[in-house]
Parts: C-alpha cells; sequence; structure tokens
C-alpha cells in the first residue's frame, strides 16, 4: 500500500508533536493536509503590546534586591533594582542634557559590561533607537555605521573612545560621546560625558509616555544572505514577540529566583550581537538571572568564572562549545551546577554535542536555537521536551519552530517559493511576529530577501520524518562538484573529529575538471600535535562520498577566522587561497 509521508509528518500532527503532546497534556491542531508548512507543537501565544522597556521591567521589582549583572574581572555589580532606577535616570538625562528626540539614534560601541544594559535600555525607555556596534570594528567601519544609522550620540568606554574620536572626524560633524567607567578611579578622556553622571543623578521630568510597539527601537547591522552589512529594523514589537515566544512554560528553562537559588551564566556572546542582546541580556532580565559579564573571551578568564561560580546555564556558539569540551583546562567538576546548555549563531553537529556531553560526564540538555539578526532572533530550537522523547535523534537538530512561527523550505532557484517535503533540502524560509520591519535605507535588499512576504534566511535546511529541521549549509557557500551539492559543515564536523584536529574549514576552490574542489583549513588541537595530512585525508575519505573528498588539499593554520557570532568567515579563507595564487 502506498503511504504518503508527508501525510505523516504533518496531517497526523507528526510524530513528534503526538509524542511528546499526549505526553504533556498539549492540544494541538496539526498542520492543515498538504501545506508542508512547519508550525510550532505549541499555542500560538498572545503578543503583548508593549514597548522593550515595559516589558522587561514588569517582572523585575520581584528580583528588585538579588544581583543582575556583575564584571567578571572588576566584581562590580548592579542589582536588579540599581539596573532599574540607573536606566530611567538615564532616559531623562539624554532627553533634558543633549535634547535628544523620539527616534533619534544613539549607537553603542561597548564590550559585554554591567552598563550596557543600563545604557540600551535607558535609551529605549527615552524612545531613542539604539544601533550596536561591533566592538572590533576599525574606525572606518565604525564610521559607515554611524553614517547609515544617523546617529546623534555615541556611548562608549575609555579604551575605545578614540577609536569613535577617529570615525567621527570622518564623518565631519560633531557628536556628543558619552563614556563609561570601567575602571575604579580611571579618569575620562577629554572631552568626554561622564556615563555616572547620567545614571546616577535623579532629574525632574516626566517619564517618556509616547512609545508604540510598532516604533523602531534596535538597528543592528547584518550582511544578511550577501553583501555588506545592513542595519536591520527591528521594532520594539519584534523583540517583545521574541520574547514571549520562548518564555512560554513548555519552552522557558529556567528557575525562578528566590532567597535559596537564582540562575547563573557567564555573557560571552556579544552583546552588540542580536544573540546575546535578546537572548542573553534582555531574556536574564526578564527570569531574574545574575549574568556574569566577559568583555572578551579569553581561556583564562572563562575558565576561571566557571571554576568559581555556580553556573547553571551556558549560552554557547559551536566554537566555545568545542572549547569546553577539547581543552584541558575545562575540569569536569565546573560543570557541577550546570543544567542546560543552548548552542546557537551557527550549526551544531551531532559529533559535537556527543563530545560535550561525554566530557560533562553529567546529565545535561543540550539545545540548539536557530536565528538570525532579522529575526530578532530565533525562530526554531529543540526542548526539554523533545529531547527526553527522542534523544539521538534531535542530535544536530535546531528543533522546531516558536509559537507563532510559519517555516518552510523551498528549492534555492523556485521564485514560487513552493514548499518541500521532508527530507528534502532547499532554503529554509520564515514567517512570525519576530521577523524585521525591512533593512534600513535599503529597499533593495529588502525586496531581495523577502520572498512573498517569507523571509528568505540564506541557509540550506530540511527536516525529517519527525518534523525535526536541521540546518546543513549557508546557500552562497556551497560547493559544487560536478553539479553535485557539497556543504562546507558537513565535510567540517567530519575533519573536527579526527583525533589531532581541533578546529576546522571548508571552502570551494576552482578545479579545471569538477568545476570546483573542497579545500580544507585545518588547526591542531594542541600545539604539541602534528596533523599527518595524508592520514587525514584517508580519514575522511571513508566518511564522505568520493564527490566530498579534499581534492583541493588541506593546509594547516593558526587559527579559522569567524565573526563575534562564531560563525566562520569562509570569504576570508577564499581571498588567503587567492592571494597565495595556489595552483
Amino acid at each position: 500500500m502506498s503511504t504518503n509521508p508527508m501525510r505523516n509528518v504533518l496531517v497526523n500532527g507528526n510524530k513528534l508533536f503526538r509524542t511528546f503532546n499526549a505526553a504533556r497534556g498539549l492540544s494541538v491542531s496539526p498542520n492543515e493536509s498538504g501545506t508542508k508548512i512547519l508550525k510550532s507543537p505549541r499555542r500560538d501565544v498572545e503578543i503583548p503590546k508593549q514597548t522593550i522597556p515595559e516589558y522587561v521591567f514588569q517582572r523585575m521589582e520581584q528580583f528588585s534586591k538579588y544581583i543582575a549583572f556583575e564584571c567578571s574581572i572588576t566584581k562590580r555589580n548592579y542589582t536588579f533594582g540599581e539596573v532599574r532606577t540607573k536606566c530611567r535616570n538615564l532616559s531623562k538625562a539624554l532627553r533634558k542634557k543633549l535634547k535628544l528626540q523620539k527616534r533619534d539614534t544613539v549607537a553603542l560601541y561597548i564590550p559585554n559590561i554591567p552598563e550596557f544594559p543600563i545604557a540600551t535600555l535607558g535609551c529605549l525607555e527615552a524612545g531613542l533607537v539604539v544601533t550596536t556596534i561591533n566592538a572590533l570594528y576599525t574606525p572606518d567601519e565604525i564610521s559607515r555605521q554611524l553614517k547609515d544609522s544617523s546617529t546623534k550620540a555615541v556611548i562608549t568606554i575609555p579604551e575605545m573612545y578614540e577609536n569613535v574620536t577617529v570615525a567621527i572626524e570622518k564623518l565631519q560633524k560633531k557628536l556628543p560621546i558619552i563614556c563609561i567607567n570601567t575602571q575604579s578611579g580611571q579618569s575620562l578622556p577629554q572631552g568626554a560625558i561622564n556615563f555616572n553622571e547620567f545614571a546616577n543623578n535623579v532629574i525632574d521630568i516626566p517619564d517618556f509616555e509616547n512609545a508604540e510597539a510598532s516604533d523602531l527601537a534596535f538597528l543592528p547591522y547584518s550582511s544578511g544572505t550577501t553583501g555588506l552589512p545592513k542595519g536591520v529594523e527591528l521594532s520594539h514589537s519584534n523583540i517583545v514577540s521574541n520574547l514571549a515566544q520562548f518564555n512560554v512554560p513548555e519552552i522557558n528553562f529556567m528557575e525562578q529566583t528566590t532567597d535559596s537559588f537564582q540562575e547563573v551564566t557567564p555573557a560571552v556572546l556579544p552583546m552588540f550581537h542580536i544573540y546575546g542582546f535578546t537572548v542573553t541580556t534582555l531574556n536574564m532580565l526578564v527570569n531574574g538571572v545574575k549574568v556574569i559579564t566577559l568583555p572578551k573571551f579569553t581561556p583564562e578568564l572563562y575558565v576561571d568564572v566557571l571554576r568559581n561560580n555556580d553556573v547553571s546555564m551556558l549560552f554557547v556558539a559551536p566554537p566555545l562549545l568545542l572549547f569546553l569540551s577539547e581543552n584541558p583546562s575545562v575540569k569536569e567538576e565546573y560543570f557541577r551546577s550546570l543544567k542546560v546548555v543552548l548552542c546557537g549563531a551557527a550549526p551544531l553537529g551531532a559529533l559535537d554535542e556527543e563530545r560535550f556531553i561525554h566530557k560533562a560526564k553529567k546529565n545535561v540538555y543540550l539545545l540548539q536555537g536557530y536565528g538570525l539578526t532579522e529575526t530578532s532572533p530565533v525562530i526554531a530550537m529543540t526542548t526539554r521536551d523533545i529531547k527526553e522523547k527522542l534523544r539521538e535523534k534531535t542530535e544536530g537538530s535546531i528543533g522546531v519552530p516558536l509559537p507563532n512561527t510559519q517555516i518552510k523550505i523551498a528549492n534555492v532557484n523556485d521564485l514560487s517559493g513552493k514548499p518541500l517535503g521532508p527530507n528534502e533540502s532547499g532554503e529554509l524560509l520564515v514567517k512570525g511576529p519576530q521577523v524585521m520591519r525591512c533593512y534600513h535605507n535599503n529597499p533593495k535588499a529588502t525586496e531581495e530577501i523577502f520572498l512573498d512576504g517569507w523571509l528568505r534566511t540564506g541557509d540550506l535546511a530540511h527536516y525529517d520524518d519527525f518534523g525535526l529541521l536541521f540546518i546543513t549549509d549557508r546557500v552562497k557557500e556551497l560547493i559544487k562538484v560536478k553539479g553535485f551539492q557539497v556543504a562546507p559543515a558537513e565535510l567540517e564536523e567530519v575533519i573536527r573529529d579526527f583525533p589531532t584536529v581541533g578546529d576546522a574549514a571548508v571552502i570551494g576552490i576552482p578545479h579545471k575538471e569538477h568545476g570546483e574542489v573542497p579545500r580544507a583549513y585545518v588547526v591542531p588541537r594542541t600545539k604539541d600535535d602534528n596533523i599527518n595530512l595524508e592520514e587525514l585525508n584517508s580519514f575522511v575519505n571513508e566518511k564522505v562520498a568520493k564527490y566530498k573528498q579534499l581534492r583541493g588539499g588541506v593546509q594547516i593554520v593558526s587559527e579559522i577566522p569567524k565573526n563575534a557570532a562564531g560563525k566562520i568567515l569562509r570569504r576570508q579563507l577564499k581571498l588567503k587561497f587567492q592571494s597565495e595564487n595556489i595552483k
């Protein structure tokens, strides 16, 4: 008897939904017959018509006496009550002293420090727009973003002040620069405004009450599926939607803060990046979590935080999880209080999941989330329910759509956006209240990223017979060997399993016969490890189809170039290959 696999997945509510919904007593309507559009097994949630400060602050009073943010280096910290007070003071000072008006943009050029949420929410409470600048940017890159975002003021730290002044000089205009002292007794640069004077002093003017949920709130910059960084217009409603979506009881994995317990997590993912901003800054405030901020990642500092704190949750990108799994300085006992790890920003392979669980030697929920700057960011994730019911089937999966979210897989070259069925690979497209309004000042890029109302993520994906989603690679980074598509991420996972390899990246290079062939760049696991390239090639050849073999060669390097979110910068490796003129 013939069967329709899509009917099994969608019409019957799919195996996954039936299994854990029945066990949890959930009532969820399955997707309609034949739509091939994935929806959450959870009920849609009501999205509050609130601004970000309204949503975040409404629960903070109950956490008022507990520490919200603490610096891993200086140990300076602020309670939730102090954060709330300083945000209100800052919002009034920005309006009164700098004469900033509703919808004016303020740029934040700061690393992960306890003042980051104060600066952000203070601006938002004043009805201003926040644009965050990558802390690694050069003056030229800063200047470009200041100009495109029409920034009216900048908040930074003394250590980064010079970069800001040079960037502003390139604009041939004057902008006020507010500086946050990060050390006791530190002097402010000449001409800088003291952040503490704005945040600590009460100004007797009315609170701002005119912001709307639909107003532009956050303006991060992203390259999208291709090209130079573009401003991503995220409204208050976009980000509040995302906070509401993953705070439903069945998805939220955080315990209530009490006098005897408080969740603790280190914040090493950049707060200027959407993952760090929404997930490890705003969402931690909503849930009363103590956040230990790391201004930058060093192995010694990160390990010190794990060693000296009862860390219960980790929010990571794949490179950080690999570090935790492989670095000998990370001891099993440092995971003594760890319950949950959420990995995002790039695909995490099943083998990488297994390595971490083996290292931790305890029952840790290793969950994956998926999203992008243009979606505030989360659109799909695994949950504890799914992990418990499907176990090894979830390895390498980004899970299922969040509530209020629709996802479909479509052929990359099909402009009709016709959805594909189970186990068919294509581009992942998404609809939901967390999807951005548009690209700032860039209607052409906005038109290109939307297809009939669906946002094109630029990521290749598929879903299995259980409705679980898997990301395989970026559309633009596929290697085409004799017409066959090779996903670099797949090869990278295989290579990283080789005993002496610590990290790897794969690109496609030109080949007369095959069109393109894969070329790998590998980093030794330790400084004493020697990678035998002949053995590595044999190892890979045993695990992949012939067209996926590393015919483009393997080069040993000291590090793999990555952006702040942990994504491999393959374009840099391609430029490196071209510059070396390897034949």
